[in-house]
């Protein structure tokens, strides 16, 4: 009996040794249940609000006129001559410009990378086919973590080093464009 014993306590000991335990707890991704779920992580995701709204407007107006006169008069003996030459320069010219954008949209972008002061840098961008018309929207930026909601949502105003562009090709964004002879025709002032 005693070697029955023997041989089971070596048995187990055996066993005990070769099973290995590992733990659940992995201090990299740690997040305890009472925390909130913001993103903290490169590789974490959050959703960002696009709503860009700009316009710009710029009138000129210019106006100048200069007169200039010289006359002259010739007496001879029984004859008068005289006479007069003037030039008027007039100039009145006006330009406006007006230019207005609006960008509304919804996109998620991943954590690149974490500052050390705890910033997140953030870049993504969504594409977007309909009826052969491609339309892109890219967003890359800085956003602090407060900013960030508890729906893990944040407004692309709280953005630091926004850059957003919003871009679009097909049949619609070419005929839009002017054709290469009216551009050459502008470039050369036509």
């Amino acid at each position: 009996m005693n070697i029955l014993k023997k041989i089971v306590t070596a048995g187990m000991v055996w066993i005990a040794g070769t099973a290995g335990a590992t733990s659940l707890y992995q201090p990299s991704i740690y997040q305890p249940y009472t925390s909130d779920l913001r993103p903290r992580h490169v590789g974490d995701l959050i959703t960002v609000m696009v709503y860009e709204s700009a316009s710009a407007s710029t009138t000129a107006n210019t106006t100048a006129g200069r007169d200039a006169a010289v006359g002259w008069t010739t007496r001879l003996p029984g004859k008068n001559y005289s006479g007069a030459l003037g030039t008027n320069n007039q100039l009145d010219g006006g330009g406006r410009t007006a230019r207005e954008g609006r960008v509304l949209a919804q996109i998620t972008v991943a954590i690149t990378a974490i500052t050390e002061r705890g910033d997140l840098l953030v870049a993504g961008e969504q594409v977007l086919d309909i009826n052969d018309e491609r339309q892109q929207i890219r967003v890359e930026g800085r956003i602090r973590p407060q900013d960030v909601s508890d729906a893990n949502v944040v407004l692309s105003t709280r953005i630091a080093n926004a850059k957003i562009s919003y871009a679009g090709q097909g049949d619609l964004a070419n005929a839009q464009r002017p054709a290469w002879w009216q551009r050459l025709l502008t470039l050369f002032g036509l």
